[in-house]
């Protein structure tokens, strides 16, 4: 999934986070990743649809230790200031639940 610019793998935005390649013998993260890279190109989709770029703001598939799927969000602040007025404004502008 990717946006206009072909960059935005290497834009800068750091998504492995702190205990990206800590790895436990036996433990099928394959699963768990596959089920979260649907939802993350999902919701790029839907971040493409909505005019944002993936290089600024996007979703990243990845496992946690135990290896279930997490989906992440990684942008730039200005691009998620950008999202989080998007979703207030779904959400009715009271900051509840959609």
């Amino acid at each position: 999934m990717t946006g206009s610019g072909e960059d935005w793998l290497s834009d800068g935005l750091d998504v492995g986070g702190a205990d990206c390649g800590l790895w436990v013998p036996g433990v099928d993260y394959v699963a768990g990743w596959r089920g979260a890279r649907v939802a993350a190109d999902r919701l790029n989709r839907a971040l493409l649809g909505a005019g944002f770029e993936l290089s600024q703001v996007r979703a990243v598939a990845s496992t946690d230790e135990r290896g279930p799927g997490v989906v992440r969000v990684a942008g730039w602040p200005d691009a998620v200031e950008r999202l989080a007025v998007l979703l207030e404004a779904c959400a009715g502008g009271d900051g509840g639940a959609v």
